[in-house]
């Protein structure tokens, strides 16, 4: 029994990201085909990376200062 959950976890997760994916693109066809100013979103999609790479910043940061708080190695061979 315990054999097939991984099995089930697995469709069931692949079934949900296909849904989602299959959504989120009709979605932004749909909105595509509405129109609108493309200065706009070439605003917001470099709005949205700038804050992404902060947070990869901040989070490496985080990561790196907990690591040596805790007294890790941190030296590359």
């Amino acid at each position: 029994m315990i054999d097939w959950i991984p099995v089930v976890f697995v469709i069931f997760k692949l079934g949900m990201f296909s849904t989602c994916m299959f959504f989120a693109i009709k979605w932004h066809y749909d909105q595509g085909k509405k129109g609108g100013d493309p200065r706009a979103v070439l605003r917001a999609g470099g709005k949205v990376a700038a804050i992404f790479m902060l947070a990869l910043l901040l989070l490496g940061l985080l990561t790196f200062g907990l690591m040596r708080m805790l007294g890790l190695d941190l030296m590359l061979p």
